[in-house]
């Protein structure tokens, strides 16, 4: 409650919800769509197509986040603009997805949703723009982690619960032609109707940051002060505008001051830092560490839905522990919803309750490094739930109250390490900008690199997966995971935390000067 400008603060962060909401309800019952292209393929094939739906989406991001964080700091496009069409984009991308009805199709409209999606890396430049307040930074940029684990609890319920309705309701809406020929369009309709909600508060709600043109109006702001003066009576547009308005008993030949809010803004910057000089040293390092954490991160998110959905193994399957066991939990969509809300749930309260006490006692580097260790240990005990004994006998799905304990025990440890990670990191990628003129770009790179990252991490731990349930050591991806994010904790100390003006160009101290008076 006590961060600055609340009201653009609230509907950007509505909007971002909108998407982890959408990713995270397609993932609920994702190994079932992919089976339901071809009923023939096995587990570990379903697996790999798996982990190439995620790098379709995230590879496409990277081909074009660059692009989208330049756009963002362009006269002619600005942050608004790219968000628009980035939930635009996503919008289409899941309709086609929900009625596909081939393994391509799928691909396709995947890859489209990626490719005209940069909004990560744009609200977090907004975010900054925003609340420039270094002392409000750590909670400012915490409303991005925090809205993903809304989503996270609300979307796999809303997957879970509307995938293949036909199936799941027979009585409801078992007749119903369209449901029957396409059960996972149900629910990217309502995903498509909640990123349409979210253009419309975009467009009509948010105001430019881009400091070149943040004065000017543009059409929904111009509408939604319109509508706002017709209802409040009619009144004329100057009682509530920022125009200036002659005092009474003022001569009426006095020339009054046109709104600096309808002038054009001269950039805060005089000049901006060439592209080749953005890579410092801390620049480099900074960005090496985002990718290692995207990595194992976005592999970890991929494999978790689909070691959820993988049939548990049957009790003549060999085993020699401790590495040498196969098979998931082989839980249906309803049950890996409501496991990933349980993560959900977990991770906002800790982001409510106790990131901010920690965070403030350690400061971000150092909270950021320590709870790095989370992830190895996590990655390690995911894989032993498989063979946690289980209430029904294999091979029918994991059930229990020790499955379950088990399960939130792993995702208590695994959240705990994204809850202080992720908002430390946009936090360190941000004030590692070498210079503010090219801060949209800086996030635009690092989205980049994080899309690569999570195109490489899913494609690939996708493949292992199902070379590892083939081979009967379901545990090998998990492990393997386990040194990449121990490699990320050791990259993690040669990063520092920077002023986001480590370059001086010529003029600056001018407009520093100037800001100061």
């Amino acid at each position: 409650m006590s961060l600055p400008h609340k009201r653009q603060l609230i509907v950007l962060t509505l909007s971002r919800l909108s998407e982890p909401l959408v990713q995270t309800s397609l993932q609920a019952y994702m190994f079932y769509q992919l089976k339901s292209f071809d009923e023939s393929l096995s587990d570990s094939m379903v697996a790999s197509q798996a982990g190439m739906m995620a790098a379709a989406f995230t590879g496409a991001q990277f081909t074009t986040a660059m692009m989208w964080g330049r756009i963002s700091d362009s006269d002619r496009g600005g942050r608004k603009m790219v968000i628009l069409i980035g939930l635009s984009g996503t919008a289409i991308s899941v309709l086609g997805f929900g009625f596909s009805k081939s393994f391509l199709q799928a691909m396709f409209f995947r890859t489209i949703g990626g490719a005209l999606n940069g909004n990560v890396g744009v609200m977090r430049t907004m975010i900054s723009e925003i609340v420039r307040e270094k002392r409000y930074q750590s909670r400012a940029f915490l409303l991005l982690p925090m809205t993903f684990n809304v989503g996270v609890i609300i979307g796999p319920i809303l997957g879970g619960l509307l995938a293949d309705p036909a199936g799941s309701y027979p009585k409801l809406v078992g007749s119903i032609a369209w449901l029957q020929k396409y059960p996972y369009a149900a629910p990217n309709i309502v995903s498509a109707f909640l990123l349409l909600c979210a253009v419309l508060g975009i467009f009509f709600g948010l105001e430019e940051t881009l400091e070149s043109i943040r004065h000017e109006e543009d059409l929904g702001k111009k509408i939604t002060r319109k509508v706002s003066q017709l209802f409040r009576g009619g009144r004329s547009s100057s009682e509530f505008s920022h125009e200036y308005s002659a005092v009474p008993g003022t001569p009426t030949d006095v020339e009054l001051s046109p709104p600096k809010s309808r002038q054009k803004a001269t950039p805060r910057w005089k000049q901006k830092l060439p592209f080749r000089r953005i890579f410092t040293y801390n620049v480099i390092c900074t960005l090496v560490a985002h990718s290692l954490m995207a990595t194992h991160l976005g592999t970890f998110n991929n494999l978790w839905y689909v070691f959820l959905s993988t049939p548990v193994a049957p009790p003549s399957t060999p085993r020699k522990l401790p590495f040498i066991f196969t098979g998931g939990l082989g839980m249906p969509p309803r049950d890996v919803g409501f496991a990933m809300a349980v993560l959900g749930v977990i991770g906002i309260l800790m982001q409510l309750l106790i990131y901010p006490v920690i965070n403030a006692r350690l400061g971000t580097v150092k909270s950021w490094r320590i709870f790095l260790a989370a992830f190895p240990l996590a990655y390690i005990l995911v894989p032993f739930l498989s063979i946690v004994p289980s209430r029904s006998p294999a091979p029918a799905e994991k059930d229990g109250i020790l499955v379950w304990i088990s399960l939130c025990v792993v995702l208590f440890i695994q959240v705990t390490g994204r809850t202080f990670a992720l908002p430390a990191t946009t936090i360190l990628v941000n004030n590692a900008s070498p210079h503010p003129s090219v801060l949209g770009t800086m996030h635009g790179i690092a989205q980049s690199m994080s899309s690569a990252a999570r195109t490489f991490g899913p494609a690939l731990g996708g493949k292992l997966y199902g070379v590892g349930l083939k081979g009967g050591v379901v545990g090998a991806v998990f492990w393997g995971l386990s040194g990449v994010a121990v490699v990320n904790c050791i990259a993690s100390h040669y990063v520092k935390e920077g002023d986001g003006h480590e370059i001086i160009l010529e003029g600056d101290e001018e407009v520093e000067e100037g800001r100061a008076v």
